[in-house]
């Protein structure tokens, strides 16, 4: 595969503040040779504490690597940047997501918020932890798939 003209993939979700930012750097570590990873939310805010947290624990420092909150809008569509896969990873993004020109494959992801789950401090990390591996491993499998095409 040419990597000097990697496919695209966006992780989309609704505020690019846990799912998309986790996978986005994951699709970094695992699968920089063939795809540039990007996120972005619909309605973006901030990276959630917890995301930074859960994702250090496993060696991945979000803010070492570049990691910033990013509107799908301004970013993205406005700017016309091409991308090869979309992948939705909440059902809210896969909703009200507007068609994008150019995207050769969509994917839907449905994970869980972890965001949104309530409990005590520690089974909101659990669930951090439980998503964020639930990414790890699709994307890997992503990778595995994809890039063999």
């Amino acid at each position: 595969m040419n990597t000097s003209k990697k496919p695209a993939v966006l992780f989309l979700c609704t505020h690019n503040s846990a799912r998309s930012q986790m996978a986005e750097a994951f699709l970094r570590k695992y699968g920089n040779a063939y795809f540039a990873a990007h996120s972005a939310g619909l309605e973006p805010t901030e990276i959630h504490p917890m995301t930074y947290r859960v994702m250090q624990e496993i060696g991945i420092d979000l803010d070492a690597k570049g990691h910033y909150v990013k509107g799908l809008i301004e970013e993205y569509f406005e700017k016309q940047v091409h991308i090869g896969y979309l992948i939705t990873v909440c059902s809210n993004a896969e909703q009200k997501c507007p068609i994008y020109p150019g995207v050769s494959v969509r994917e839907y992801w449905d994970l869980e918020d972890p965001a949104a789950f309530e409990g005590t401090g520690e089974e909101v990390l659990a669930k951090f932890r439980e998503i964020r591996d639930q990414i790890m491993a699709r994307v890997k499998a992503f990778i595995a798939q994809e890039s063999k095409s």
